[in-house]
């Protein structure tokens, strides 16, 4: 992907660990990674989940192994993505990356999801933060009391957020989605409002599209599952969300 100019954003398979030895392990296998993406100059960063690294067990061990990630990536110049998981894990997700960002600026960056409706208010929280911030649609079916559920009104929350976003900042803006629709109005507010800023996209999905956008001089980033839990990670995405399947199977199949 590098030789085509495609950042990749690598994320260990791993997730809802219920002993702190497994959430350990795979931290302590994201640092091993941070100095071997350094030591090859590999155009790569890491993205974490975070009860991949303890939030199911404990909020404290999910920050401390959360730390030691962004620490360690921090000396090697690495950047470390936060995913996002169940709304329920919203608030302490928000609230270590807020502050690791403060601590170490611009190493560290948040995914959200368009479709809770928090989000225009987490967006304003975290506008001013070092970090950089990703914005996608949201791929959680989570209750209407909480969350859109309607995909025209998805869609509207998720080009509100990219407005904000673009009016609001200079760089630090990922753009999660493969609508070409979104694409487009990523671009034209970047030029309107001479921001900066990149796309994201999943490994399987549009992988035609990622080269050409990068062949066009935009920054592009290829999220890339691996490891040996495919199977979890293809049963939780389904029981996530039925949409989730053909996702899922591109990333297991890389098709």
């Amino acid at each position: 992907m590098n030789d085509d100019d495609v950042g990749v954003i690598l994320n260990l398979l791993g997730e809802h660990y219920d002993e702190p030895e497994p959430a350990k392990a795979d931290a302590d296998a994201y640092i091993d990674l941070v100095s071997e993406i350094d030591d090859n100059d590999y155009t790569a960063c890491i993205s974490v989940k975070p009860s991949q690294i303890g939030m199911d067990i404990s909020d404290n061990l999910f920050v401390k192994n959360f730390r030691r990630i962004v620490e360690h990536a921090h000396k090697h110049d690495v950047f470390v993505w936060c995913d996002m998981e169940d709304a329920d894990t919203t608030d302490v997700t928000l609230d270590s990356f807020i502050q690791l960002a403060t601590e170490y600026h611009w190493t560290v960056g948040q995914c959200v999801q368009a479709n809770l409706k928090r989000t225009s208010a987490d967006l304003e929280r975290m506008v001013n933060v070092p970090g950089h911030i990703r914005l996608v649609k949201g791929a959680y079916d989570e209750p209407g009391s909480i969350a859109y559920t309607d995909k025209e009104q998805i869609n509207k929350e998720y080009k509100a957020g990219l407005e904000y976003l673009f009016k609001q900042r200079e760089q630090g803006i990922a753009v999660g989605s493969h609508d070409p629709k979104m694409i487009e109005l990523a671009h034209n507010l970047g030029t309107k409002h001479d921001a900066e800023y990149e796309i994201q996209m999943l490994m399987g999905v549009r992988e035609d599209a990622q080269r050409q956008l990068a062949a066009d001089g935009v920054p592009m980033w290829q999220y890339a599952p691996y490891g040996d839990k495919w199977l979890s990670y293809f049963y939780r995405r389904i029981r996530e969300r039925k949409e989730n399947a053909l996702f899922a199977a591109r990333a297991v199949l890389g098709v």
